[in-house]
């Protein structure tokens, strides 16, 4: 818990923050939006050169964000530096802060993350991640451009970020988002969950959206399967339904569960409209061969019946809601609407019939020093 407790606080990671801002960008937020820009270039690379190794590029990629959560929001330039000049000096530091934060890891992540660190040479999918990462970068620093034409140094930033693109450009997909109307509309679309807060109307600490919380779900799932040793094809099913489970909420908003559950017959009603503006909206923006995929993701992600554990994807869509509203009330705010929503998630998570050991978890959360 104390790991995914690190990935949460990142939504107090504020990115830009020496720039005006249109709206809050957070590096849970840039981390979530990664992934799944790293899956469309990685679908793209598989298509045109065959097998990716999705579990290398799935962990790696949360290895990256450890090391990034542990480094703080230092400016990318100095981050970049910082690792080039003093990579041996910081990766000790980062270490040390990890077996410090998670005394009780997993040995065997341990063991693969420092392999990490130390490692000499960026492999196929640390590159297509290298890639997602400048492009969210790019996709953020476009909503900001306008919003600071005259500051200091903005024209160099965006020359600079053009710049490590290219670096990329030899990666299937990277023209593709770049100037393809259709993958780059899907990138935007995911985009806008990071405005869709979660718990509309309900005053929480910190603010996390759609698309942060989706990412939270995903490495859960992730984090369960290597615990039970699945093997690296029901991984990748796994972790993309978790990742893509909320996708249909752009199209429809989020509608709070007392709502759906109040109204008689509305939770199926929009899980029916979710499901035809999926094929209508989303689908076309995606090349023809990945729809079926797609649909295994988005359609009913909570269901055992397409190779994946939906209940246990399940347990932990209730499990990090539940981390949101327990957080919030640690850090003091708090309402009789979280209150009630957190018990319920609570007692729904504690009946459930899953493989998870919910209990523990909520336990071990519930006594950490928030």
């Amino acid at each position: 818990m104390s790991l995914i407790y690190t990935f949460f606080d990142a939504a107090n990671m504020h990115r830009w923050n020496d720039h005006l801002r249109p709206t809050d960008l957070t590096e849970l937020d840039k981390q979530a939006h990664k992934m799944v820009i790293a899956w469309v270039l990685a679908k793209f690379d598989e298509d045109e050169k065959g097998k990716v190794d999705w579990k290398r590029l799935i962990e790696h990629a949360m290895f990256s964000f450890i090391r990034r959560t542990i480094l703080t929001d230092l400016k990318p330039q100095l981050f970049h530096r910082m690792i080039k000049e003093k990579e041996s000096q910081m990766n000790a530091f980062v270490l040390r802060e990890f077996d410090e934060r998670m005394p009780r890891i997993n040995e065997r992540f341990r063991e693969r993350f420092i392999s990490y660190l130390n490692r000499e040479e960026l492999s196929r999918e640390d590159r297509i991640l290298k890639a997602a990462h400048y492009l969210a970068t790019s996709w953020e620093f476009k909503l900001l451009y306008k919003a600071n034409p005259t500051m200091f140094g903005i024209d160099r930033t965006k020359e600079e970020i053009d710049r490590q693109i290219r670096e990329y450009e030899d990666i299937s997909g990277v023209k593709s988002l770049l100037f393809a109307k259709d993958t780059g509309d899907f990138i935007d679309m995911c985009g806008q969950l990071r405005f869709q807060q979660r718990w509309a109307r309900v005053p929480r600490i910190p603010r996390t959206s759609v698309l942060g919380h989706m990412l939270i779900v995903a490495n859960m799932m992730y984090l369960h399967d290597t615990d039970e040793g699945a093997d690296s094809g029901r991984i990748y099913r796994n972790y993309f339904t978790a990742l893509f489970h909320d996708i249909p909420e752009i199209l429809t908003k989020d509608v709070i569960t007392p709502i759906k559950t109040s109204i008689d017959g509305l939770d199926e009603l929009l899980a029916e409209y979710e499901k035809e503006m999926t094929s209508e909206t989303l689908l076309p923006l995606l090349p023809k061969e990945w729809h079926d995929e797609f649909i295994s993701f988005v359609d009913d992600p909570f269901s055992n019946s397409r190779g994946t554990d939906g209940k246990a994807i399940k347990a932990c869509d209730r499990l990090a809601a539940f981390m949101e509203a327990h957080i919030s009330q640690r850090y003091g705010i708090s309402s009789y609407a979280l209150s009630k929503g957190k018990e319920e998630l609570r007692a729904k998570l504690l009946s459930a019939d899953t493989k998870i050991d919910v209990k523990s978890l909520i336990l071990e959360l519930e006594a950490m020093d928030i």
